[in-house]
């Protein structure tokens, strides 16, 4: 089973777009809203160093910003 996290706002247009695409895909996710839980923005910023969403963790690999082409790599798709 693999582990995906999006850490995400609300108002963020490739927030949508990742979270739409991992469901569009079948599979689930865990997301986060950054913009009201500060524990979750503290992870986010400790895995990916930035403030930028969405940062997309999978299986412990980081991907910041909803690059299409980085997913599917690290999900062999």
């Amino acid at each position: 089973m693999i582990n995906i996290k999006i850490y995400s706002t609300p108002t963020c247009p490739w927030c949508k777009m990742a979270k739409a695409y991992f469901k569009e895909k079948g599979m689930e996710f865990q997301d986060f809203n950054v913009a009201e839980n500060a524990e979750a923005q503290k992870e986010m910023i400790e895995k990916s160093g930035q403030m930028g969403v969405p940062v997309i963790d999978i299986d412990g690999k980081i991907i910041v910003g909803f690059d299409k082409e980085a997913i599917n790599k690290t999900l062999n798709l």
